[in-house]
């Protein structure tokens, strides 16, 4: 059984730095793409960056710069660091795991930023 939990979410104000974690279990986590998701209220849930299991990595536009996805398949964990957050980045992010075209996903943790 795929479980994905995720962690470090919480409360930041404007310009500071969050560091999401996501353990993952049940899979063979080397050879799975891991992404990051997040969803706003009232919105869709959106791409914020993957991982391949070669490595190459994807960003939303709107990340770039700002957000490093890594993977430490040793701890089977992804990560996802977060500087210079936006109030536009408050949203609920979602672990992502993804192998021939099946997904598994986390619980999703809270970020919120705000003053």
């Amino acid at each position: 059984q795929v479980q994905l939990v995720e962690s470090g979410g919480g409360l930041v104000q404007p310009g500071g730095s969050l560091r999401l974690s996501c353990a993952a279990s049940g899979i063979i986590f080397s050879i799975y793409a891991m992404g990051w998701y997040r969803q706003a209220p009232g919105k869709q849930r959106e791409l914020v960056a993957s991982m391949t299991s070669g490595g190459t990595t994807n960003y939303a536009e709107s990340v770039k710069g700002r957000f490093t996805i890594s993977r430490d398949n040793a701890k089977n964990t992804v990560y996802l660091q977060m500087n210079s957050l936006k109030p536009e980045d408050t949203a609920v992010y979602y672990c992502n795991a993804h192998f021939n075209r099946a997904d598994d996903w986390g619980q999703g943790t809270q970020v919120t930023v705000s003053s």
